[in-house]
């Protein structure tokens, strides 16, 4: 990663590090929303299936209902397959928030440190390092706030 020369190295280490975690934290919120999509589809479908084939016909009596949803190992599997793609979910959540806690702190430490980072001439061009961070990596470094 070249900075520029206003940039020493261990701030340029602590840049490579914060780029890092963005995508780390980027990849785990994308595989968190592709699971979260997977799960409500899958579950669509699978109501749908069931209304359609197991509380149409046997809507008479829950006896019934419940008799033709219990005999079938298939609706026991997906159930199953289902509670699973929920607790998948809810694991790569928490994953996520974590990732993004530790992403927030290392961009909040970096932006709470510029003036020890960039000291005399490089205060006066840190902005181009901030621009490239934004520019290339989504990074904003010129405010705290998310």
């Amino acid at each position: 990663m070249n900075f520029g020369e206003w940039t020493d190295q261990a701030t340029g280490q602590m840049l490579y590090n914060l780029i890092d975690k963005k995508q780390k934290f980027d990849r785990a919120k994308a595989l968190h929303l592709y699971t979260l999509w997977a799960t409500m589809f899958a579950s669509f479908f699978f109501l749908y299936y069931v209304t359609k084939f197991v509380l149409g016909p046997y809507s008479y009596s829950f006896a019934a209902v419940f008799s033709v949803f219990v005999s079938s190992s298939f609706h026991l599997f997906i159930t199953m397959l289902l509670v699973g793609l929920f607790g998948a979910t809810r694991i790569l959540y928490e994953k996520k928030e974590k990732k993004e806690k530790e992403y927030h702190a290392l961009r909040c430490e970096v932006i709470d440190r510029s003036k020890d980072l960039w000291k005399e001439e490089a205060w006066k061009k840190r902005h181009h390092v901030y621009e490239k961070m934004k520019k290339e990596w989504d990074i904003n470094l010129f405010h705290g706030s998310k």
